[in-house]
């Protein structure tokens, strides 16, 4: 008998902030295909990565686990224990395969897939399958996918160096193709996509680059509460996370990073013009990218550009799903991998953190969290790691090295222009939230609560850094 079980096609981009979709009103940004998988699917407006950066989100999407729970703030390589989303539907029968960046530890570790197409970055130094693929390809350089000079976390940008066809996000999309007309028919697939761009070293093909340079691009917001420098600055390191830059660079940077992210929609096009019809696609991200915004590049800071992610599902037909939606729940990373079991009908571990939206989806249950909880071991410039609670309508965030309240109210200002921690008329607001936080982490090693008030520990906390 055939096995009539939904086929999972999986998609991550790198570094995509929430607001970067064509479909949430962006004032340039064109992403036709990622509009209509959410137009005619469902968007979640309030999805976030608890923690924003990019090993610890990908250890929670793998393995529905809160950072908490799997044990990684921060960026630090160490084995992933315990059930995986790949693992779980490969012993249900799925045929699973991962293309592009998976970012564990160690490397080439398959962690439940069957098969990969595996490459962490477009950089060299590592013998992956992408550096394979150029050597097939007669790109014999050892070096030459980085050709182009740009930093691997900066603002300086240019197009790509090589034929576009040799594009790491090219190749995922091509690997993508030859999995799907080279798969086992007879039983349902999970494949994961997992594009590197639009991360640093921005380096998009020439044409798009072209195409946003030529248009008028909005500039960074920049709350009077966040400024630290009262002009652009020259000099400053490629990979700085604090920074003003001459507009002109400013806007070389944003039209590299929008046109990556128009890239990688045309090349997911490539794929989901031979998608079988009975398939869930899910699209997210990793983490966003400041991109400017209150003098910041880069990720983990809890500010919306850094910690809300694209968060599209489009289901089946026949999965009784109401779609052609947008939902206001705060949603997480770590909530994909028991979706997609549940959708497929396979037992969630006991291991895993996240829920299910399905019965949300189908009108069986209103019942959802009041708020998610998201935290980061370490930030930059800042000497402290953050924490932070939202509703999507509301923010909190406390800084554990330093002691300092951030509060915004996303409703009437969704850019985090006002910081309202010392506004007195919201006095009563922040002290719940306070409390709420403070009962997130009262039974935690690192010390974060005493006498049932919040500690501040210091940012180099060893136990904060990597448990």
């Amino acid at each position: 008998m055939p096995d009539n079980r939904p086929n999972i096609l999986l998609f991550i981009t790198d570094q995509h902030r929430g607001d970067c979709l064509g479909i949430e009103g962006h004032p340039v940004l064109q992403t036709p295909h990622l509009d209509h998988i959410a137009a005619s699917g469902v968007r979640f407006a309030r999805g976030y990565s608890a923690c924003p950066v990019c090993i610890p989100a990908r250890r929670t999407l793998m393995s529905g686990q809160k950072p908490r729970s799997h044990g990684v703030f921060m960026n630090h390589s160490t084995l992933l224990d315990g059930p995986t989303l790949p693992g779980e539907l490969s012993r249900a029968g799925y045929q699973t395969h991962l293309v592009g960046k998976l970012h564990l530890h160690p490397q080439r570790k398959l962690y439940g897939f069957n098969s990969a197409d595996w490459a962490d970055s477009p950089r060299p130094g590592t013998d992956d399958d992408y550096q394979r693929f150029l050597r097939r390809e007669g790109v014999n350089s050892p070096r030459a996918s980085e050709s182009h000079g740009m930093d691997g976390n900066g603002w300086a940008v240019r197009p790509w160096a090589l034929e576009e066809r040799f594009h790491f996000s090219n190749w995922c999309s091509s690997c993508a193709l030859d999995f799907l007309e080279r798969r086992d028919p007879t039983v349902p697939f999970l494949l994961k996509v997992s594009f590197f761009h639009p991360h640093q070293p921005l380096t998009p093909p020439h044409y798009y680059f072209d195409k946003y340079m030529n248009m008028e691009l909005p500039v960074p917001y920049v709350g009077d509460w966040a400024s630290v420098h009262d002009r652009p600055v020259r000099g400053l390191p490629l990979a700085s996370w604090r920074t003003r830059l001459d507009p002109i660079v400013m806007k070389q940077f944003r039209a590299a990073y929008y046109a990556s992210i128009e890239h990688i929609d045309h090349q997911i096009g490539r794929i989901l013009q031979i998608l079988p019809n009975n398939t869930i696609i899910v699209f997210t991200s990793d983490h966003g990218e400041m991109l400017g915004d209150h003098q910041w590049i880069r990720k983990r800071n809890a500010f919306e550009a850094s910690a809300r992610i694209p968060f599209l599902m489009n289901f089946p037909n026949s999965m009784g799903v109401t779609q052609n939606a947008v939902r206001e729940e705060v949603v997480e990373l770590m909530d994909i991998m028991p979706t997609l079991l549940d959708a497929a009908a396979v037992p969630i571990p006991d291991s895993v953190d996240g829920k299910s939206l399905l019965p949300l989806l189908r009108g069986t249950s209103s019942a959802w969290r009041d708020y998610l909880h998201g935290e980061c071991a370490a930030i930059p410039s800042l000497n402290s790691g953050m924490q932070y609670l939202t509703d999507g309508k509301r923010k909190y965030i406390w800084y554990p090295g330093t002691g300092q309240e951030q509060y915004f109210d996303l409703e009437a200002d969704a850019t985090e222009m006002r910081e309202l921690s010392g506004d007195s008329n919201y006095g009563d607001e922040i002290s719940v939230w306070r409390k709420r936080l403070t009962k997130e982490l009262a039974d935690r090693p690192e010390g974060f609560v005493e006498d049932g008030k919040l500690k501040t520990i210091g940012g180099n906390s060893p136990a904060y850094l990597a448990v």
